[in-house]
């Protein structure tokens, strides 16, 4: 499998995933296996997610996990065949429902369930899934999918998953499509007792039996399933609360013994990253389950509630400022993006991966309107604008729906630029505010798609923003403001390297005069004082090109 040597020569700088991005484009070929991981097949579409109770052993020394997992479920129509996701190497031993064992057939990753009991509409029924094995290693993590297992610097145990493009069902059997959340779980993991393990939600208790501890994790909330976690390590633990726009919420952070002093003064960003996007986005969305950080061996993960942290405690991305401006160096970066997930990943989740923009673009902006709130308007926009030299432009940003295939790693920082015009386009930072702060209120806990999102903000702004949105998510050009002078007084200007029907607004300035062209692809004409240099608003994402 090849990848296009201008994405490998952006890796370096691109932030967490970039590599699972281009290595999916670089895919050419559907398999059946896609087609099993990634569509709502028959066996997925009848019965409708409840309950989980994850219960897992972790076996350090082995690297290898046994456990089950309990799945309830609310049958939408009548069937009798169920699948479940869980991908080699390790192995369902067996299922039950009722204390009944079932039959299966195995095909990949997908387990196809024959199930005895009549499965009558509207009933709530419950299956025990019992597996174990030794899980993928993440080789690369987190942009190869896997579990991770280290040690910390006192010889203990460090030990973490991250499988957002590999998928959750590498280490635990699920329903392995983002369609459908579960309402709640509960998560136990048991550990080696000098260890800790924590995951997402609250702890309810801890239980001991010898040389073994259980941590037991209720999440009260629906949750998508790559963001379940497992986070185990010597972590000590320090917390804050923060009167927020919901009232009291707990941040709670797990770090490794020896960073704690590092941790307790680099976490400061934490508080400023919730005040700064409950202000933009609303309330935090989980205040029931609470918020964490929590220190692993990789780079850092939004999982829900409990977001992954490995950072190395400094700031920017791994020190390095990713817009060239020096704004990057003004935050951790693994602690503002990672967090803002939690609107726009944990919170609004896309229904198929194909949508991953919604996530990734929203997410992006987000690191500006963090320096927005915090340092002013224009650093967010000097830090937006800078990330443009990482655009590659080269593959749609939206990918292939119904085969797990994701769009380009232009969904970053392309993604965060197109929001950013939409903000110009707008004209109007408080309606603005409203449509970001109304996303996360209109699709509370929801999974969602494009069209649903391209709708909710036309709607908002009171004009048809398909053409807008066709041309940055499903297009590879950027529009290009063409522009001429028939005569000292008269101005032509269109859009080229766009959709046919594309309408965008545009400021420019004109010697001392801005003004707001309405350009379409057909060329059109302003009376002007005199012939001026034609000078683009900056913060549109667009090019210009002057003729003649």
């Amino acid at each position: 499998m090849s990848i296009r040597k201008d994405f490998l020569r952006l890796i370096g700088c691109m932030p967490l995933f970039f590599g699972l991005f281009s290595t999916a484009i670089a895919q050419d070929v559907i398999t059946r296996a896609d087609t099993l991981r990634g569509s709502i097949t028959p066996e997925r579409a009848w019965w409708d997610l409840n309950y989980y109770h994850l219960s897992v052993e972790v076996f350090p020394e082995t690297q290898s996990i046994q456990g089950k997992n309990l799945v309830r479920y609310q049958v939408k129509e009548p069937a009798q065949t169920l699948q479940i996701d869980l991908q080699q190497p390790l192995n369902i031993t067996a299922v039950k429902q009722d204390g009944v064992e079932l039959s299966f057939r195995r095909e990949g990753a997908a387990h196809f369930i024959s199930l005895q009991k009549s499965q009558e509409k509207g009933a709530f029924n419950e299956l025990e899934i019992f597996y174990e094995g030794k899980p993928k290693v993440a080789v690369r993590p987190p942009w190869d999918g896997g579990i991770t297992w280290q040690k910390d610097s006192n010889g203990k145990h460090f030990i973490a998953n991250s499988n957002q493009g590999i998928g959750s069902s590498i280490w635990w059997p699920t329903k392995d499509h983002p369609a459908d959340e579960v309402d709640s779980m509960l998560i136990s993991v048991t550990v080696p007792k000098d260890l800790m393990d924590v995951s997402n939600g609250r702890l309810r208790k801890v239980e001991e039996n010898g040389d073994k501890k259980t941590y037991h994790w209720f999440v009260s909330n629906p949750i998508n399933d790559y963001g379940v976690n497992i986070s185990i390590g010597d972590y000590v633990h320090f917390g804050e609360e923060y009167e927020g726009e919901k009232g009291r919420l707990t941040m709670d952070y797990y770090v490794l013994r020896e960073n704690l002093k590092k941790a307790e003064k680099q976490f400061q960003d934490a508080r400023k990253m919730m005040e700064a996007f409950e202000h933009w986005f609303g309330p935090y969305p989980f205040y029931e389950d609470g918020f964490k950080l929590i220190e692993v061996p990789y780079l850092g993960m939004e999982h829900q509630s409990a977001v992954t942290y490995g950072n190395g405690y400094q700031n920017g991305y791994l020190g390095r400022d990713l817009s060239g401006t020096g704004w990057g160096l003004k935050f951790d970066f693994i602690i503002i993006h990672e967090a803002g997930h939690e609107w726009f990943a944990n919170n609004i989740t896309y229904r198929d991966v194909a949508d991953m923009w919604i996530h990734e673009s929203f997410t992006n902006y987000s690191e500006s309107l963090f320096l927005d709130y915090h340092f002013g308007k224009e650093a967010g926009q000097e830090y937006v604008r800078g990330t443009r030299m990482n655009i590659a432009n080269q593959s749609p940003i939206i990918g292939i729906y119904g085969v797990n295939r994701r769009g380009s790693g232009d969904m970053y920082y392309k993604g965060g630029n197109m929001l950013n015009t939409l903000r110009e386009i707008i004209g109007d930072d408080e309606k603005w505010r409203n449509i970001l702060r109304g996303l996360n209120e209109e699709f509370y806990h929801q999974t969602v798609s494009t069209r649903q999102v391209e709708n909710y903000i036309s709607q908002q702004v009171g004009k048809d923003l398909k053409p807008f949105f066709d041309q940055y998510l499903r297009e590879t050009s950027i529009p290009v403001l063409e522009y001429y002078y028939s005569d000292d007084k008269t101005l032509n200007y269109r859009w080229t390297s766009c959709v046919p029907a594309f309408d965008m607004p545009v400021d420019v300035t004109l010697g001392e005069e801005k003004i707001r062209l309405q350009p379409r692809t057909s060329w059109q004409e302003i009376s002007v004082k005199r012939q001026e240099e034609l000078v683009l608003d900056p913060d549109y994402y667009v090019g210009v090109s002057k003729m003649r």
